[in-house]
């Protein structure tokens, strides 16, 4: 059976200027996407654009691999009949190629390239070029555990904003894996239902009277009937390993580690303090655990509202002028020294968990309290 791989057209049904479509690894995004971006030019002579985070993403044979399985699948000689065979990438742009026909050892290109490379982190190199061909954008891999760049978000729309300048006719696509749920970009656009989405579904979101229409794809097979069809891959049986991240690979579930979880029973008698952690929708309670030769922090949702929100002792990503409120965990140190000591549990491993997810919040918390500004 020919395996089946990801397909654009559900996503373009929707005709939005913004398409966030993400998945699992592997199952064609990139592909679908690049695709469309040659068959665009070679039909309509308008360009295309790829945004990654870094500069290092396009250096070298990485950026000449880009394009490399198009190649491969004779996809260059079937949208220009012929005319063109390969990619040539020099200088941060792709161009259409062929081998010379006098020199083999030659190589002859296009007149112009048919896609732009375009690095986050070197947004400012590029304000002065103007690009108004291009009609379609790719940001591949805007999920990630690595790391995002401070004010990353700003950066990105300043990068649409060289690109776009004062036109109407881009299409812009943004990528990802499913391997961080807590991703700066659901936030910033409002894709407040991106997380809990079921796999195979579109969501599209407007905002009041303007224009802008964004279609997000939790990215999966489904039958006429509505039904997830699991898409099998030929190399599954190379991530059978019992560990749950791996359904990222194997299925586009959501990648989650695996974190500790409570180390004994306790009581209410043996929690001895009480403090929170609110970070974008999700209030975590945090309780400082003394029992016999025990003593940690154990971290679960909060379910039901804060009884005491001004006395409590509360973390929070928005500002606050409260006493008992900072945004960042290790700041804050109040009278009592209580934040020190609290500290002391990260600092000594001694931070559990009432599961995976929870977990996979606070280490997202700490990761943007290592970066946030005052503007964040």
């Amino acid at each position: 059976m020919k395996e089946k791989y990801y397909s654009l057209d559900n996503i373009l049904a929707k005709n939005c200027q913004y398409n966030v479509i993400f998945g699992e690894r592997s199952n064609g995004k990139s592909y679908a996407v690049e695709e469309y971006i040659l068959k665009r030019y070679c039909e309509t002579g308008t360009q295309g654009a790829i945004i990654r985070r870094w500069h290092e993403d396009f250096k070298g044979k990485r950026g000449q691999a880009v394009y490399s399985p198009l190649v491969s699948n004779d996809l260059i000689s079937k949208y220009t009949n012929g005319r063109w065979t390969g990619v040539y990438y020099y200088s941060a742009q792709w161009f259409l190629c062929r081998k010379d026909e006098d020199d083999e050892t030659k190589i002859v290109k296009d007149t112009k390239p048919f896609c732009y490379a375009f690095a986050i982190t070197e947004m400012e190199h590029d304000k002065s070029t103007s690009y108004p061909d291009v009609t379609t954008v790719l940001f591949d891999e805007f999920i990630t555990r690595g790391g995002y760049v401070n004010d990353e978000f700003v950066l990105f729309m300043n990068t649409l904003s060289t690109i776009i300048r004062d036109r109407d006719n881009v299409k812009i696509f943004m990528l990802g894996n499913t391997v961080n749920k807590y991703c700066p970009y659901f936030s910033e656009m409002g894709l407040t239902h991106a997380m809990s989405m079921q796999q195979g579904s579109i969501d599209v979101y407007s905002y009041g009277d303007s224009r802008l229409h964004v279609a997000v794809e939790y990215c999966g097979n489904r039958d006429k009937k509505g039904g997830l069809i699991k898409r099998k891959k030929k190399s599954d049986f190379y991530f059978a390993f019992d560990n749950p991240r791996l359904q990222m690979i194997k299925s586009g579930s959501w990648e989650l580690p695996i974190y500790p979880h409570k180390p004994v029973d306790f009581a209410p008698k043996d929690i001895k303090f009480i403090y929170f952690i609110k970070f974008k929708d999700n209030l975590l309670q945090c309780e400082i655990v003394m029992r016999d030769k025990y003593n940690f922090t154990f971290i679960h949702p909060k379910t039901t509202p804060l009884q005491s929100p001004e006395k409590d002792l509360i973390f929070d990503t928005d500002a606050s002028a409260l006493y008992t409120r900072s945004r960042k965990l290790g700041q804050g140190i109040n009278k009592r020294n209580i934040v020190a000591k609290i500290i002391e549990y990260y600092n000594n491993d001694k931070v559990f968990f009432s599961d995976n997810n929870t977990g996979d919040i606070l280490t997202n918390y700490l990761d943007w309290c290592r970066k946030a500004t005052l503007t964040d």
